[in-house]
């Protein structure tokens, strides 16, 4: 007569065996990572999440780091959740320039072209540009001009609004690029690495305003132009949209791996407190690289 209870009692102790197989190897990651980061001089933030299995890795996730362009990406999320309430359209044209008001006072302040990653449009003032056109240089050139015209016609306190809404809440945008009096008084935009992590997955699984919105933000930010991060070590076949930010001593990368298969994970590394600012690029790529390979399977 066959033992059920028998058999049913192995099954049961494979799977537990299997599953804490599992948690070792996301331990082992973690181990990993951690000592990858180490070996740089700074503080680090690792926030991991794969949107099929739900394994998720945290590190100093709550932490707080000046935001700089990564917060471009709600600024992107507000654009296309206004533009789907009706206030305008994204293929509504606006005039090119290069005034803006401190939040401080209302004084006026202007950009220098040369502190800006794209030049161009600095070119064409007086000119008109799409909204359309205005949000993709300010996520895949992360255009500050661009940035602070789409800023001024949303409203910087929608923008944190909105990550409220969605479950970000500590993510925080105030203003636009280079108001040196705001800065002056640390009115700065600020995130962590696990509210950038909580606005990805959401546009990963189409819940921010809808899922053509969605996809279309991903389709720009897979065009992103700074790929010295997370995507610097993965396989050419392996896509990601994502948003870079860096200021003096401060690197980020954030964004959605999508792998040849289908499945995808979303990742954000954060950095302050930088002594050198390319070799802490090369060791947060070498963690992308890392999690990839426990994502794909190949460090169990």
């Amino acid at each position: 007569m066959t033992n059920y209870p028998k058999i049913s009692f192995l099954i049961c102790s494979l799977f537990l065996i299997c599953a804490c197989s599992n948690r070792m190897t996301l331990n082992k990651l973690k181990n990993q990572v951690n000592s990858k980061l180490a070996e740089q001089p700074g503080d680090f933030a690792v926030a991991f999440k794969d949107l099929t299995t739900g394994d998720s890795l945290f590190i100093n996730e709550q932490t707080f780091f000046h935001a700089a362009s990564t917060m471009k990406t709600p600024v992107m999320i507000e654009v296309y959740k206004q533009a789907a309430a009706g206030i305008f359209s994204l293929n509504d044209s606006f005039t090119i320039k290069n005034e803006f008001k401190s939040i401080v006072d209302s004084s006026s302040f202007r950009l220098n072209a040369d502190d800006d990653s794209e030049k161009e449009l600095y070119r064409h003032l007086g000119e008109k540009r799409t909204l359309y056109e205005l949000v993709y240089d300010m996520i895949i050139s992360s255009s500050n001009l661009a940035t602070n015209m789409v800023i001024e016609l949303v409203n910087a306190r929608n923008v944190t609004q909105t990550m409220r809404q969605l479950g970000a809440d500590r993510i925080q945008v105030l203003r636009g690029v280079e108001d040196s009096k705001a800065f002056d008084k640390g009115f700065n935009n600020i995130t962590t690495a696990n509210d950038l992590l909580v606005i990805f997955e959401k546009m990963a699984k189409g819940e921010i305003v809808d899922s053509t919105a969605c996809q279309a933000m991903i389709d720009i930010l897979l065009k992103q132009q700074f790929n010295e991060v997370i995507p610097a070590r993965l396989p050419k076949d392996v896509k990601v949209a994502h948003k870079t930010g860096n200021i003096s001593h401060v690197y980020h990368d954030s964004g959605i791996v999508f792998l040849p298969d289908g499945r995808k994970y979303v990742l954000v590394l954060l950095s302050k407190n930088l002594k050198n600012e390319e070799q802490a690029k090369k060791a947060m790529a070498e963690v992308s690289e890392l999690i990839y390979k426990y994502v794909t399977g190949a460090e169990k």
